[in-house]
């Protein structure tokens, strides 16, 4: 019992940590798997911050980073044929062409008031219009010129592809000619042509190239 009550008053000798090398490799090995995984799907995901139409835009129309819906998309290679988040300057884009609600936004249907090259002119088309002639559309601006025998001579193509911004209502503007007026966006180096066949009370009418597709 003496002997038994010596051991037990004895101190025990510390305790041995066990550690096997191998375990330390696999930490490692987990870890590094881990950062690689993440690094690959960090390099691969290329999605970027683009805008979307919240409700329909139509040519003409002045639009500010507020009207505007922020989409994470991955476009790859095509990313930049789309309205990024911050591309819209605080004094808005001008609509150059019909966008349908939801969509995203391309780069070339907007344009600043500098850089636009387009401009909004009003016509007077005599006669019924094409019921596909709505905002949006594109069209051909046919003219035929007066002769001195106050007739008509051969049409021709005064503009290609315009853009038609809006159909007007009956105005004391045109209502006396029998003749629909209507908004239309085209290039700048033709409103000078355009200008004189409306001075010259030119006949013109509207033929449709391609029409807004409605959802």
């Amino acid at each position: 019992m003496v002997g038994t009550r010596a051991e037990v008053g004895k101190p025990r000798p510390p305790r041995r940590i066990w550690f096997d090398p191998r375990l330390t490799v696999g930490i490692i090995l987990v870890i590094v798997s881990v950062v690689g995984v993440y690094g690959i799907v960090q390099a691969s995901d290329r999605s970027v911050f683009v805008y979307s139409t919240a409700s329909e835009l139509s040519p003409g129309d002045r639009i500010y980073a507020g009207d505007l819906d922020v989409a994470s998309v991955r476009l790859g290679e095509v990313g930049d044929r789309y309205l990024r988040e911050g591309d819209v300057p605080t004094d808005g884009l001008l609509v150059t062409r019909a966008v349908s609600a939801g969509e995203l936004v391309p780069a070339s249907a907007v344009g600043s008031g500098a850089s636009i090259r387009v401009a909004s002119v009003v016509v007077a088309v005599s006669g019924q219009l094409s019921r596909s002639i709505v905002p949006g559309a594109v069209v051909d601006v046919w003219s035929s010129a007066q002769t001195d025998d106050r007739r008509f001579g051969p049409p021709a193509v005064l503009v290609g592809s315009a853009t038609v911004v809006r159909v007007l209502e009956s105005t004391s503007l045109v209502a006396d000619r029998g003749a629909i007026g209507v908004e239309i966006l085209v290039p700048r180096d033709r409103i000078a042509r355009v200008l004189q066949a409306v001075a010259d009370d030119d006949a013109m009418s509207l033929v449709p190239v391609s029409i807004p597709v409605r959802r």
